[in-house]
């Protein structure tokens, strides 16, 4: 595997950070993942904006402006096999005295990047959906930063493996509006299908705004799927009569049980099988572009 650190392309093996980086004393960092298809990467506009919105939220100048970033990506891919690959892009505040405040003056950012083989779900998979457990979501109120901080959504997905599960599906409390709400994933965005409509939370400060989240609201929209954008509480996430996983190196997956109970008739469903073959195609059209 060669990685990129710091300005230098180098084999796994030789990359060293200091033991004083901040990411690995305070977790002070923001990482990206990018899915590549046929050695070029999907969507790479869109996750750089959102790299941007997690940067801004953790108040850390970007190291790099796009065009540059879109160089480096693409040198990364040309050093690397595979014709699909999964990209991870990770920044930290640098090397600094272990003090919680930003160092100041403020010091060079740590750039870390490597790709792994990018393994999408198999065809076992697709035909009988995934398991899922719920928990309460116990994370801060930032979900909407993409931060290497990821302890919290380490546990929550353990208990999911714990289970014999695929997934956590994540629900929070509204001690102000009353009521229990979905979120997402530890790892990943969740969709309920109800009586035809495809309902999404919104992308507000609870939930990461998925790529591929946002790629099937716009397939939706276009191909005359009904849709709603706001809260799902959760008693329509168990009387649902479809559960959807959505994340970049997931794509698409049915849940066909959750809490050890069926989702629907407890198999991959009519809303699962439109928006795939659909997400299949807009790919293959943009890989194609």
């Amino acid at each position: 595997m060669m990685i990129y650190l710091n300005g230098v392309f180098m084999p796994v093996e030789e990359a060293k950070i200091s033991v004083l980086d901040r990411g690995f004393i305070f977790g002070d960092g923001v990482y990206e993942v990018i899915p590549v298809y046929s050695r070029k990467a999907f969507r790479i506009e869109e996750h750089l904006r959102r790299l941007q919105h997690s940067l801004d939220g953790i108040r850390l100048a970007n190291p790099h402006g796009n065009a540059e970033w879109a160089e480096l990506v693409g040198q990364l891919i040309e050093r690397n096999a595979g014709e699909d690959q999964s990209l991870y892009l990770h920044i930290t505040r640098g090397v600094a005295r272990r003090d919680h405040a930003f160092p100041n003056p403020p010091v060079a950012p740590t750039v870390f990047m490597m790709s792994n083989p990018l393994i999408t779900p198999s065809a076992e998979l697709l035909r009988s959906g995934i398991a899922c457990v719920t928990a309460p979501d116990n994370r801060w109120l930032r979900c909407d930063l993409k931060s290497i901080a990821l302890l919290p959504n380490v546990l929550l997905r353990q208990m999911a493996v714990d289970a014999g599960c695929a997934e956590t599906v994540l629900i929070r409390s509204d001690p102000v509006a009353g009521g229990e709400f979905m979120t997402e994933g530890a790892a990943s965005n969740i969709f309920a299908v109800k009586n035809g409509t495809l309902l999404a939370p919104p992308k507000d400060n609870f939930v990461l705004p998925g790529i591929t989240y946002d790629v099937v609201l716009e397939l939706a929209a276009a191909n005359g799927i009904p849709h709603e954008v706001r809260r799902v509480m959760k008693e329509e996430v168990f009387a649902a009569d479809e559960l959807l996983l959505t994340s970049s190196t997931k794509e698409v997956l049915a849940i066909t049980q959750l809490d050890g109970k069926p989702v629907g008739n407890g198999k991959p469903g009519a809303m699962f099988a439109r928006l795939y073959a659909l997400y299949q195609d807009f790919k293959r059209d943009v890989m194609r572009g």
